[in-house]
């Protein structure tokens, strides 16, 4: 059995852990109370959490002016270790003129306290810079820049504590959460060595069980670790979700062999950048092993359908600390009777089926089941029944309004 110290090393340090405990955490509770407040937006939170548990190690906070500059320009923090997305915290003009430079400020969620920081930098930054850089377009259409724009003007940079997690971490998924340090036992406790992670905020369908299935070949362990934090309304809701990738794995996946856990980050639809970044952050979960696929956190045409896979030869494999596996598209071919790619398979596109993810969402309000080809049965009816339960619930609150 491998012990947990023989885990790949997490990136960059050693793990973060900014979660305070104890009479730490009381007293800063305490002190919070009497601090200027800054609410949170969503992702901030999501962000928040992700940094104290150490997912986003080596950040220990949010990150200041030469840290985001350098990671705009070059997908490096300033010390030269490769990160590929910002994590910063933005504010309006407002509280950018009330916190200051070595302030120690609380951070809220609504009115739960959920850390401190201290403010290291407040400092204002180029928006069309940072989508360009990030995002490769300034085109507001795309949900990233959009954010960018309906977000402050300023960024707050400096050290957080966590001092309660928040409200979603401790209701939805609880037996999903899993932290690095946490998902680090378990796959040494289970002599997982070589651990394959796999990111999504889609249901999984069969050519996700496919991709899944030939990494397990060659690994000892699959880490079933879908995103629930903010995505786009049109996504399917994740508690459908997390329903259907568990009637999954109780019927189609040897229980020895798969970990689900939950990862509480927003998407950003940052295609190469953040497909980079999903690796790094499941390194940082005990993960050896990462599959990238076509289009990975692609959003539209904005990014080419391999671009995602192409970012990973801008680096040197020891700067990344993870190894790659690289997917094509895959499908179900009718004459060959099973799932294939275009490397494996020598059939026209007539023998192919191929759904969109317009087409499924399509299928699906109008309750139509899904082909077993595309997906199996069970997720089918899940995802089915699913969004039929939330068009109902959606109805019935229109209808008292």
């Amino acid at each position: 059995m491998s012990s947990e110290s023989e885990r790949p090393l997490p990136h960059g340090s050693a793990l973060v852990n900014k979660v305070l405990r104890g009479e730490m955490r009381l007293g800063a509770l305490e002190r919070a109370k009497g601090l200027k407040a800054l609410q949170l937006s969503g992702i901030a939170v999501a962000d928040l959490e992700l940094i104290a548990v150490g997912a986003y190690t080596p950040l220990a906070g949010f990150m200041q002016r030469a840290d985001y500059e350098s990671v705009l320009e070059s997908m490096r923090l300033q010390s030269g270790t490769v990160w590929p997305l910002p994590i910063t915290l933005p504010v309006g003009k407002e509280d950018a003129e009330a916190i200051h430079e070595g302030d120690e400020i609380s951070l809220v969620e609504r009115d739960q306290i959920l850390g401190v920081m201290d403010v290291a930098e407040v400092y204002p930054y180029d928006k069309d810079l940072e989508a360009q850089s990030v995002y490769r377009t300034r085109d507001v259409a795309h949900p990233g820049v959009k954010r960018i724009h309906q977000q402050g003007s300023y960024l707050m940079g400096g050290e957080i504590r966590l001092v309660d997690m928040p409200s979603s971490s401790q209701q939805e998924f609880v037996e999903f959460r899993h932290t690095p340090a946490e998902s680090r036992r378990i796959f040494a406790r289970r002599g997982w060595e070589r651990v394959v992670g796999f990111q999504t905020r889609n249901p999984i369908h069969r050519a996700h069980e496919y991709i899944q299935k030939t990494a397990l070949e060659i690994v000892d362990g699959l880490f079933l670790h879908p995103l629930v934090g903010e995505t786009r309304a049109d996504d399917i809701p994740v508690d459908v979700r997390m329903e259907s990738y568990q009637e999954l794995l109780r019927d189609y996946y040897p229980a020895d062999r798969v970990v689900l856990g939950v990862f509480p980050a927003a998407m950003r639809y940052a295609g190469p950048r953040e497909a980079l970044f999903h690796a790094i952050v499941r390194k940082n979960y005990g993960c050896t092993h990462f599959i990238v696929g076509r289009d990975h956190a692609g959003v539209g045409s904005y990014y080419g359908p391999y671009d995602a896979q192409k970012i990973f030869d801008e680096f040197e494999p020891e700067e990344i600390g993870i190894t790659p596996l690289f997917f094509e598209n895959t499908f179900f071919c009718r004459k060959c009777r099973g799932m294939v790619s275009r490397k494996t398979c020598p059939h026209d596109s007539s023998y192919h089926l191929i759904l969109s993810g317009t087409q499924v969402r399509d299928m699906l309000e109008r309750g139509e089941e899904l082909p077993e080809e595309f997906t199996r049965p069970e997720v089918s009816s899940v995802l089915r029944q699913g969004l039929r339960t939330k068009r109902d619930q959606s109805k019935g609150r229109r209808g008292k309004s």
